[in-house]
């Protein structure tokens, strides 16, 4: 008798400090809402609005990632706004599928690219695709014009490459996210739907 009270009690008490330790579980997980999301807004650059694919930072920081400024890095099939939403649901996606580590540049197709990854030895795929540069164009140097300066400038956010090292140059996002330059005004988010 005593020992069957004994069970009970002991089943009770486990059970209860199983379904609280996994309520405590499931309360801690973290959640797509609390991570980094991408839209495409507004920037002011030099007293006038460009379309900016901005990251808004679990803190609730919103970051200026590229600025879309230079038209001549690009075909002219898309307009600056509509690569800036395609750009966004890139990284987006890029971000949400833990691929976005890293921002290099590289070739894909022929064609010079940047795009999202793990390591900076990573190549570009379809997959990582953030935008594709016109033929002519350099991609280190087209990805230090469109990117924050502060971003860049900020500890150890980009690795360029060495002259005998064939790796790409590559920016670390976290660092990036830290240092670029956070708006000032809110920016407007625009439509964020593809072409």
């Amino acid at each position: 008798m005593k020992l069957g009270l004994f069970n009970q009690g002991l089943t009770k008490v486990v059970v209860t400090s199983l379904a609280t330790l996994t309520t405590a579980t499931i309360i801690h997980q973290p959640t797509y809402a609390q991570g980094t999301s991408f839209y495409c807004g507004t920037s002011k650059y030099r007293n006038q609005s460009v379309p900016a694919t901005f990251a808004r930072t679990q803190d609730g920081r919103n970051v200026a990632m590229i600025r879309w400024l230079h038209t001549n890095y690009f075909s002219s099939n898309w307009t600056p706004q509509v690569r800036c939403q395609e750009v966004a649901r890139r990284f987006q996606k890029n971000y949400d599928n833990g691929m976005l580590r890293r921002i290099n540049t590289g070739t894909l197709k022929g064609q010079p690219v940047v795009c999202a990854a793990i390591k900076q030895s990573d190549p570009c795929t379809d997959s990582t695709l953030l935008f594709t540069l016109n033929r002519n164009v350099n991609p280190e140097k087209a990805l230090k014009m469109l990117m924050d300066r502060r971003g860049l400038a900020s500890g150890n956010a980009f690795v360029s490459r060495g002259k005998k090292n064939n790796s790409p140059f590559s920016v670390e996002f976290d660092s990036y996210i830290q240092g670029a330059t956070v708006e000032s005004s809110n920016p407007n988010p625009e439509n964020s739907s593809t072409p």
